[in-house]
């Protein structure tokens, strides 16, 4: 444990000293050679991240209320089916039943796959923001005269004139926008047998 408080004091002293070291030759970066950013809250305060919340949530309702619809339909076929049991043969009803439990589960994995696509749309947008936003951490990084960013959520302790996260949503804004004009990514392969 007290390993740990001498190694924390020490890394405190060091971020002390290079903050204070070197003046800033861009008012909104500090000279620093490690920058922290907290990256959930890049995406999310991002127009783009903003664009890409609001379309999840629009497509999750869609999907939601496409859901209640299909299900209120299965319900009434359901119960229609049953209230023809009396008419039927043993062997017609299991027939029908067979097919209407084979539908229930073609839907079921239609409706789940659809479900997969949009949480993957989501992620493959965090990978288009990522890769968009990389030239501006970059530019960010050498204003700096920095060497590394480091996700600010891992850091035990650090000054807050460091964490670049509000400037780099800021010059991404003004590079990017909402991101709706950016190229598509390529979808990443799928991994094959045997390979991670």
């Amino acid at each position: 444990m007290r390993g740990w408080i001498e190694k924390g004091l020490a890394l405190l002293a060091l971020l002390l000293l290079v903050a204070t070291a070197a003046p800033a030759q861009d008012a909104q970066v500090v000279q620093s050679p490690v920058l922290t950013v907290d990256s959930e809250r890049l995406f999310v305060g991002s127009g783009f991240g903003q664009r890409i919340a609001a379309e999840f949530e629009a497509n999750g309702k869609a999907l939601e209320a496409e859901n209640r619809r299909i299900e209120a339909e299965l319900i009434a076929e359901e119960k229609k089916l049953t209230e023809r049991r009396p008419s039927l043969t043993p062997e017609a009803f299991r027939t029908l039943a067979d097919a209407f439990d084979a539908k229930v589960e073609k839907i079921r994995a239609q409706q789940n796959a659809k479900s997969r696509t949009l949480t993957q749309s989501t992620d493959t947008a965090r990978r288009q923001f990522l890769v968009a936003a990389r030239p501006v951490l970059e530019q960010i990084m050498q204003d700096a005269n920095a060497g590394i960013i480091v996700e600010r959520r891992s850091v035990f302790l650090s000054m807050r004139t460091i964490d670049i996260t509000d400037l780099a949503i800021e010059r991404i804004n003004s590079v990017i926008g909402d991101g709706s004009s950016l190229p598509p990514l390529e979808p990443t392969p799928a991994p094959q047998n045997g390979q991670n």
